[in-house]
């Protein structure tokens, strides 16, 4: 919004009192481009033309905050059903209560969109799930071995457990072919495992062009990596939801049953596949949507322009 010319501000639901001057120091040295001005929310939200909620728990803030009469157009930028967080129970309905409240919403992707109607019966606008292609992309045109997995126990809807269960298997299966794992270091797998940690975007791609396959796991969105991974000529298995393939249109991607067994056969298939090297150049060449489209598409939504891209569900 910024390089379209707007000016902007971010507002920190500062509910513990945390120091402020901290969180300012945490953003301004991740995203140093960035020229928003940064500020507790305040009491109420007169002033602002828009204002937007980026998670359930920020969503209730714009609502408990919202002049009674006027006050900034309130929209609210969904990326995840996030009931779906939480067991059911206070937090799920009062996540799913947020989508109730009136706000623009805009869906990333339209497996949101769709769960969002089925779950709760609001409609969404509909942004592009986009991908990195300038950062991930085809660089090994030769050999490949092994696989790939992001691991990340902390957010169940990552899929740890089902991935280290189905890499675990595949192992047995296919001992001489090295699994890396990517993110979180990980413990108790009882099978070799080559650890990269947190890496950088451009080492990612260097692995993705190194591996022949890998695990993509999501259960509340498609997950970034499936894309990045087909771009770098990867072929990624993923967890099989409908939704999701409407996100994902890449041909080359593999869908699974969410099945230790399954994923572990599945994942064998690919890596043994006799056309692997034409199958990685097929997958790279697939075009996705880019984050620029998103973009434009999150701005024209934003400030009321229709874009032909955009669409509603």
């Amino acid at each position: 919004m910024e390089e379209r010319g707007h000016r902007c501000t971010i507002l920190v639901y500062n509910r513990n009192d945390g120091a402020m001057e901290r969180h300012r120091s945490v953003i301004r040295n991740h995203w140093p481009g960035l020229a928003a001005d940064i500020h507790p929310v305040p009491v109420s939200l007169d002033g602002l033309d828009a204002c937007v909620a980026s998670s359930w728990e920020t969503a209730h803030v714009l609502a408990a905050r919202m002049p009674r009469r006027g006050g900034p157009s309130p929209h609210y930028f969904i990326q995840d059903f996030e009931p779906y967080f939480h067991p059911r129970g206070s937090l799920y309905a009062l996540a799913e209560d947020s989508y109730r409240f009136g706000f623009n919403l805009m869906a990333l992707g339209p497996m949101v969109a769709e769960v969002l109607k089925r779950e709760v019966g609001v409609r969404s606008k509909i942004l592009p799930f986009g991908s990195d292609v300038g950062t991930y992309r085809l660089t090994n045109t030769t050999g490949r071995s092994g696989v790939v997995f992001f691991a990340k126990p902390e957010a169940e809807r990552r899929g740890y457990d089902m991935g280290r269960l189905a890499l675990q298997q595949f192992h047995r299966m296919h001992p001489r072919q090295e699994i890396h794992v990517y993110g979180a270091r990980v413990t108790g797998w009882g099978v070799p495992v080559r650890q990269h940690g947190r890496i950088s975007p451009r080492e990612l791609n260097e692995l993705y062009n190194r591996t022949i396959s890998g695990l993509a796991l999501s259960f509340t969105n498609i997950t970034l990596v499936a894309a990045e991974m087909l771009a770098a000529g990867n072929v990624p298995v993923l967890n099989d939801d409908q939704s999701s393939r409407a996100v994902l249109t890449n041909p080359e991607a593999v869908w699974a049953a969410a099945n230790p067994a399954i994923l572990a056969k599945t994942l064998s298939d690919v890596v043994t596949a006799e056309d692997a090297a034409e199958r990685s150049a097929r997958a790279a060449s697939h075009r996705e949507h880019t984050w620029a489209e998103t973009q434009a598409s999150f701005a024209a939504a934003l400030t009321g322009y229709e874009l032909s891209s955009l669409g509603s569900y």
